[in-house]
C-alpha cells in the first residue's frame, strides 16, 4: 500500500529509465574513447611510439610534459568518477558478489593502467608501447562488461516490474 501511497512504483520505473538512459551516453563515451585511440594510434608499437615519441616521418613532436599533465589531470578526475558511478550501480545488481569485486578491481586497474601507459612509454622506454595497447583494450573490454553487467540486470529488473505489475 506504502508504494501506491507514496508513488514508490513510479519512481522505480522512472530510476530504471534515467539510469539506462545514462549508461546509453556512458556507452557513446565508450566509442568515441575507441574513435578517439584510433584516430591517433592503432595496435601496433610503432604507432604508438610514433605518438608518444614523436615522428620524423609524419613531422609530429614528442609529446610535452604539459601537454601529458594537463591530459592527465583531466582524466585521473573523470574517469575515476565515472568508474565510482559505475561500480556502484554494479553492486545495486544481483549479480555474484565474485563477479562485482572482479569487475571493480579490474576496471580501477586497468583505467590506472592506461593513463600510465603513455607516461611509460613517452618518458620511460618505448618498448612499454605493448602495455599502453594491452591497458587500452582492457580498459575498453571492462568498460563493456560493466556497462553490459548493469544494463543486463536493469532490464531484468524492468521485466519483473512488468510482470508484478508494479511498473
Amino acid at each position: 500500500m506504502r508504494y501506491f501511497v507514496t508513488g514508490e512504483q513510479q519512481r522505480k520505473s522512472l530510476l530504471n529509465a534515467l539510469v539506462l538512459m545514462f549508461l546509453g551516453y556512458i556507452a557513446l563515451l565508450w566509442v568515441s574513447n575507441g574513435m578517439m585511440y584510433f584516430h591517433h594510434m592503432n595496435l601496433t608499437p610503432d604507432s604508438v611510439i610514433a605518438y608518444y615519441l614523436g615522428s620524423e616521418e609524419k613531422f609530429t613532436q614528442p609529446r610535452s610534459y604539459q601537454g601529458m599533465l594537463e591530459v592527465s589531470h583531466f582524466h585521473l578526475f573523470s574517469m575515476g568518477m565515472l568508474i565510482v558511478t559505475l561500480t556502484h550501480l554494479m553492486l545495486m545488481t544481483d549479480f555474484p558478489v565474485r563477479l562485482k569485486i572482479w569487475l571493480s578491481g579490474l576496471i580501477y586497474l586497468s583505467a590506472l593502467a592506461d593513463e600510465a601507459g603513455g607516461w611509460l612509454v613517452r618518458f620511460v622506454d618505448p618498448i612499454f608501447a605493448w602495455f599502453k595497447i594491452a591497458a587500452f583494450l582492457l580498459l575498453e573490454i571492462s568498460l563493456a562488461a560493466l556497462l553490459i553487467v548493469i544494463i543486463t540486470a536493469l532490464i531484468r529488473a524492468r521485466a519483473q516490474m512488468r510482470q508484478s505489475g508494479s511498473v
